[in-house]
């Protein structure tokens, strides 16, 4: 599950579908609406609206028990899928990955840390635009990303995760700082949780030392799922 703006055809996504491939075990990579090759504007979607497609993806086009593996805003959604689909598919999550994971982000990163003059304008406008490290072209907030997060949070109440959860992170991210992972840590409910906390690499956690601790985790998720 991919990151805010990101793609199937990101470094990590393609990374982990030669390593699945490489061990004979099943992956699937997908573009929420809005997202790479989906359809969709990107704008018109909110967490909700790409949690929904996650939902389907994962419980339409996969069979058995599955390990999420979320990057950025794609932690959310993992944790989101992990919250919902017990209820319909008991057994069907059998582990989380998460790397440099951003529950809550929409409030916590982006709401909390404007300007009065942005909340006005975003309110009474329904966009502003800020700079972004990723891109030339700006981050366009919209209102209905930030009203409609606020129905998806998951680090205000109980996140019961009855599974190994494995969580990446490196001190140098500066756009989902260690804290944050430390906050998500501290509030999951779950027998077997751990944190690794990686000196010096970034947000994008994608080169070949990431890349490989990926895999590790994922792997250690797996052994742990099997006891």
């Amino acid at each position: 599950m991919g990151g805010f703006r990101s793609d199937m055809e990101g470094t990590k996504a393609l990374w982990l579908r030669d390593w699945a491939k490489a061990r004979g075990r099943a992956y699937l990579r997908f573009d929420y609406r809005g997202h790479g090759s989906s359809s969709g504007e990107f704008l018109d979607g909110a967490i909700g609206d790409w949690a929904d497609d996650a939902y389907e993806a994962v419980t339409r086009l996969t069979e058995g028990p599955q390990i999420l593996v979320g990057s950025s805003m794609g932690g959310w959604i993992a944790l989101l899928l992990a919250r919902r689909m017990p209820e319909r598919f008991p057994g069907r999550i059998a582990g989380l990955v998460g790397i440099a994971a951003a529950p809550d982000f929409t409030e916590d990163s982006m709401w909390d840390q404007m300007s009065e003059d942005e909340r006005r304008r975003l309110t009474e406008e329904g966009r502003i635009e800020q700079p972004s490290d990723y891109s030339d072209e700006p981050y366009v907030i919209t209102w209905r990303l930030i009203e409609e997060g606020r129905a998806q949070l998951v680090l205000r109440s109980a996140l019961p995760l009855p599974f190994p959860v494995r969580l990446l992170q490196g001190t140098a991210d500066t756009d989902v700082p260690v804290p944050v992972a430390l906050r998500l840590l501290d509030h999951i409910e779950c027998p077997d949780a751990r944190l690794t906390l990686v000196k010096g690499a970034d947000h994008r956690f994608s080169g070949p030392r990431e890349l490989a601790m990926i895999g590790k985790a994922i792997h250690a998720v797996t052994m742990a799922a099997r006891g």
